[in-house]
């Protein structure tokens, strides 16, 4: 028989993300995303990057994104126990 309470405390916890952002996000909007590290990297964009507790949340995020007007990159979700070979969502 599966252990359903292993699987239902692992759903319970947050994943990290990692969500790309194209263009820099300006000072007046960066609280908008708190709790998440916003990095402004050199060649233009923006990575917020940070623990997302569910998928209502991940959606709220990205209206947030649509918002702005800022075109979305990428979203990767990190997975703390990986060895660093993680799914990218790569938006065309």
């Amino acid at each position: 028989m599966p252990d359903t309470v292993d699987a239902d405390a692992e759903a319970a916890q947050p994943t990290d993300y990692e969500i790309k952002l194209k263009g820099h996000l300006d000072d007046q909007r960066q609280d908008w995303f708190g709790g998440l590290a916003i990095t402004l990297q050199r060649n233009g964009d923006t990575l917020l990057t940070g623990p997302v507790v569910d998928q209502a949340a991940l959606h709220g995020l990205l209206r947030k994104v649509r918002d702005l007007g800022m075109p979305l990159l990428s979203i990767t979700p990190r997975d703390s126990q990986s060895n660093g070979d993680h799914h990218k969502g790569e938006i065309a």
